[in-house]
């Protein structure tokens, strides 16, 4: 990947290892704009957006994204008031269906003609696997780590943090199944791997900021 030219980094995480916290502070440091899909769906809720809209503004003579973020006054990043309200636990890929994942790969294929940016999702690796500037990052955790981080964040007890856990690794493999036709495990969708074990998330973002060079 070339920081020097329009790029876009694409995390995939297991829930609890802190791979969002990663992905935030990488934009960060390379001063983008990051993007997860709670701000895409955030997105689609208050904007009511939808492929057919999205087909329109594309119809026009410049990018769709910019346009629509002038629109709204989205030029800057996007705000943390535009989360669905979740219960612990709770995903907002809970409730998509086909038209809406369309939506939400319109999206942000339009963010990344337009910017350089950092996504974390379930599908990102997918939905940008023919972007020709694109680095694809899994992070995991040991279950132990990702058990006391989720207990720590959500307030649950043990019992809880590991329903949580298991009810999310296997929502967030299904989506990926349905919608990318592979498993979120399979590290040939990816060019970094990374292991949270032993790392704090300042550390993983240095170590893959050396990789990008």
């Amino acid at each position: 990947m070339n920081k020097n030219e329009k790029f876009v980094i694409t995390i995939n995480r297991e829930l609890g290892s802190g791979g969002r916290t990663v992905g935030e502070k990488l934009a960060e440091k390379l001063n983008v704009s990051f993007y997860d899909k709670a701000i895409i769906k955030g997105l689609q809720k208050k904007y009511n957006l939808s492929v057919e809209e999205i087909e329109h503004l594309k119809g026009r003579n410049h990018s769709w994204w910019a346009e629509f973020a002038r629109s709204f006054v989205l030029a800057e990043r996007v705000s943390s008031n535009m989360y669905y309200d979740l219960a612990p636990g709770e995903e907002p890929d809970v409730l998509t269906t086909d038209n809406m994942y369309e939506t939400e790969s319109e999206i942000l294929k339009g963010i990344v003609a337009d910017e350089s940016c950092v996504i974390a999702g379930r599908t990102g690796f997918a939905i940008m696997a023919d972007h020709p500037n694109h680095l694809s990052i899994l992070i995991q955790a040991p279950m132990e780590q990702r058990i006391e981080r989720v207990m720590k964040k959500q307030m649950l007890s043990r019992e809880a943090a590991q329903k949580t856990i298991a009810k999310v690794d296997k929502m967030r493999e299904n989506y990926v199944k349905t919608y990318a036709k592979t498993s979120r495990y399979d590290t040939r969708n990816y060019d970094l791997v990374i292991s949270m074990a032993g790392h704090t998330e300042d550390e993983v973002v240095e170590l893959i900021l050396k990789y990008i060079g």
